[in-house]
């Protein structure tokens, strides 16, 4: 695809983003129009003429702003992290959850929560986990032999498989009228619970990742030619694809860490990142963060609006990946 095009692409989604920030911000229970939202966030900066019910302010700043944030910085480093992935292993229905780097974090947020731990514990140790978890993968692959891309495959799914069983048994044993509900809710993924202090604990990490890893697309964009030809461009190919895995996976386990585990964004949001920006990971890696940055709080509104209890954001994230997967299958079948 040409530069023009995939900067246009771009642009568009940089909008998009814009708009959909705006109008996440705005819906709920509590109605705001996006004037007003965009006015009482810039009065800091820029005072105007006007006023506002305060509990516009409260119903923005200390609710809507947190999680919408984290809805964005979780959808867009989902979603790096899969164009990453997709990049790196060269296989197009390749997801953050390939390493384990999920299930880890989702066994370390099981076993805080059988524990009793405190909110922020449940966080840290899902996050430990999560990059323990691909700690192990790594270590396994590398002591094995065979291919390196094939090793990692075979290692992730070893240890997600471990994680599952793991998470199986401390649902199996835990108290079924509270801690049993709390697990479980976990596991389906929500930004209903967030918190500022998860804004404060997850952004720094994420937004390290996907800076580390949106500096390193020239790299990670020469590896899919193969490992010759880009080891005979001068690359060192295994100590580019160790830190951008590392890099994917540091940011899977902030993200699972503080929502939960929402599956399908980091496989479905890097194909349209794709389909509009290009294959080069020039284009389609930034396309990624700001489609990925704009379809989670997007979900997250529906979430809110489409009942009285929110129904969580991975519930309808599954119901439209799945389906989403089944096509891809299909046409790679059929060649088209």
């Amino acid at each position: 695809m040409k530069p023009f095009r995939a900067r246009f692409a771009l642009g568009v989604s940089a909008i998009l983003f814009f708009i959909v920030f705006l109008v996440s911000m705005g819906l709920g229970r509590y109605y705001i129009p996006p004037s007003t939202v965009l006015r009482v966030l810039l009065e800091p900066l820029l005072p105007f003429d006007g006023e506002w019910l305060p509990q516009a302010e409260i119903v923005l700043f200390r609710i809507r702003l947190p999680r919408v944030l984290l809805g964005v910085f979780v959808g867009a480093g989902l979603s790096c992290s899969g164009a990453v992935y997709q990049n790196i292993f060269q296989n197009p229905l390749v997801s953050p959850e390939l390493l384990g780097a999920s299930s880890g974090a989702a066994f370390g947020a099981a076993l805080a929560i059988h524990n009793g731990l405190a909110y922020h514990e449940i966080s840290l140790c899902a996050f430990a986990t999560g990059l323990a978890a691909v700690g192990i993968v790594v270590l396994v692959s590398s002591r094995s032999g065979g291919r390196s891309v094939l090793k990692l495959l075979l290692a992730g799914i070893m240890v997600s498989s471990l994680s599952s069983a793991g998470i199986s048994y401390l649902k199996l044993v835990a108290d079924p009228n509270n801690t049993l509900p709390a697990i479980t809710y976990w596991l389906m993924g929500s930004l209903a619970s967030t918190r500022q202090l998860d804004l404060l604990f997850a952004a720094p990490l994420i937004l390290a990742g996907i800076v580390m890893l949106f500096f390193m697309r020239w790299r990670i964009n020469i590896l899919s030619v193969g490992d010759e030809e880009a080891g005979a461009m001068g690359v060192d190919v295994k100590r580019v694809r160790v830190l951008a895995v590392l890099g994917a996976t540091f940011i899977t386990a902030a993200c699972v860490s503080v929502s939960g585990v929402i599956g399908w964004v980091g496989l479905v949001v890097p194909h349209f990142a794709r389909f509009i920006a290009g294959a080069d990971c020039r284009w389609s890696i930034p396309a990624s963060i700001l489609l990925g940055g704009t379809l989670l709080p997007a979900t997250d509104v529906f979430s809110r609006m489409l009942s009285t209890s929110e129904v969580p954001i991975g519930i309808l994230t599954a119901f439209a990946g799945a389906p989403f997967l089944l096509y891809l299958i299909v046409r790679e079948r059929s060649g088209i």
